[in-house]
């Protein structure tokens, strides 16, 4: 296994490990991956492209509810955030969700850690993260690290 992939899938643990962790209260572990968001991103944009794998969109719906409806809930005022396009005169609506970023990117991480640590071939499971980062979760990426960033700016991380 090659360095950058070594590296990336130290990324992939200690995102998952993160978010794991997340309690009330405690927004330690949003700073931390307010840091590490920016790592995942470029290790995902240096991959390789590798025709071993396809998207695979197949996803346990139930566990990934119980997840976001769990980061939702200990969020609070910090998930909701405005997409460029949103336009609305009383600004009561906001499309976007961190719980939803981070849900996605953690449903997509771990999902292939869990295969990676089942058996010897990373190649399919890599190929399946580069074409799903590139087609889907590469943008909750891009969307999580643009809110965590105002988040930050505003020192509303710690």
């Amino acid at each position: 296994m090659s360095p950058q992939t070594q590296d990336l899938l130290i990324i992939a643990r200690r995102y998952c490990e993160l978010v794991e962790g997340l309690q009330e209260g405690d927004r330690a572990p949003l700073a931390k991956i307010n840091e590490l968001l920016p790592r995942l991103h470029a290790a995902m944009t240096a991959l390789a492209p590798i025709d071993e794998g396809s998207f695979d969109p197949a996803v346990d719906l139930d566990q990934r509810f119980e997840l976001f409806s769990r980061l939702h809930r200990l969020l609070g005022d910090l998930d909701p955030y405005w997409m460029e396009y949103d336009v609305t005169p009383d600004r009561q609506e906001m499309s976007g969700s961190l719980a939803d970023d981070l849900t996605d990117i953690y449903c997509e991480l771990k999902n292939g850690l869990t295969r990676i640590e089942g058996s010897q071939d990373a190649d399919r499971t890599l190929g399946r993260w580069r074409t799903g980062f590139c087609k889907h979760w590469g943008q909750h990426v891009v969307d999580a690290e643009r809110h965590l960033y105002s988040l930050s700016a505003r020192d509303r991380l710690y």
